[in-house]
């Protein structure tokens, strides 16, 4: 049951995907980006997200262990993604709940070549970043970028992170922010300088991704938007 239910998710995706009309902000994202990166999305805002990975790029997705978690692990893969399963805690440093072979599978496929795609909030404490993330941008040396997607057709769930759910024959965007780097040998205090810039970098990104697909942006025209490389999901 839960096989079928991610083929049909991922197949719904699918058809968000070929329905809409397509823009990647900054258009030069692709050719500018210091892969493998780390991804960072916001919980319930990541959905569409595997449509930024293109036919040459190799990603992992960390999917929580959590049952539902199994649904999502089988559209990532259907979709052409990699899965690492591990989930998350409160204290956001990855110590419970498989987190600790999660990191290391992180950290070991960034090391091997993968651009590894993560929630920076974790589960029940919507928009603010944990320090997980920060801990495998230090210890792996990879750079963090914010990635924000939205559809203009959407509706969104009374749940804990309020979800969007992305509909069809509308605009869909994706929007990559600035990349933050940090120390291998970086203490406490700049983990969470950089744990901030994360959270901030995600939500200027959002903002904008909204502010795109509404046609608010004035200086986004999408006439002359860049749809990006041929994508296998």
């Amino acid at each position: 049951m839960q096989k079928c239910t991610g083929v049909l998710v991922a197949e719904y995706l699918r058809l968000v995907w070929l329905t809409c009309s397509f823009g990647l902000d900054p258009p030069d994202f692709y050719e500018k980006a210091d892969l493998p990166l780390i991804a960072a999305m916001w919980h319930g805002q990541h959905f569409m997200a595997p449509f930024l990975r293109r036919a040459q790029d190799r990603v992992k997705v960390l999917i929580s262990r959590h049952r539902d978690g199994e649904i999502n692990a089988v559209a990532a893969r259907h979709l052409g993604l990699g899965t690492i399963r591990a989930s998350g805690s409160n204290s956001g440093d990855f110590q419970r709940k498989g987190g600790v072979a999660g990191f290391q599978a992180m950290r070991d496929a960034l090391a091997e070549g993968y651009t590894v795609a993560l929630t920076a909030d974790v589960p029940k404490v919507p928009r603010v970043a944990g320090r997980g993330i920060v801990l495998l941008a230090r210890a792996s040396g990879r750079p963090i970028y914010p990635v924000a997607v939205a559809t203009s057709r959407y509706f969104t769930l009374n749940n804990w992170d309020r979800s969007a759910v992305n509909l069809p024959f509308g605009r869909f965007v994706i929007v990559a922010g600035e990349p933050l780097r940090i120390a291998a040998g970086a203490d406490d205090a700049a983990v969470e300088e950089t744990r901030r810039l994360v959270e901030a970098g995600l939500n200027r990104a959002t903002e904008r991704a909204y502010a795109i697909v509404a046609g608010t942006a004035k200086d986004y025209d999408w006439r002359r938007r860049r749809i990006g490389g041929t994508r296998t999901a």
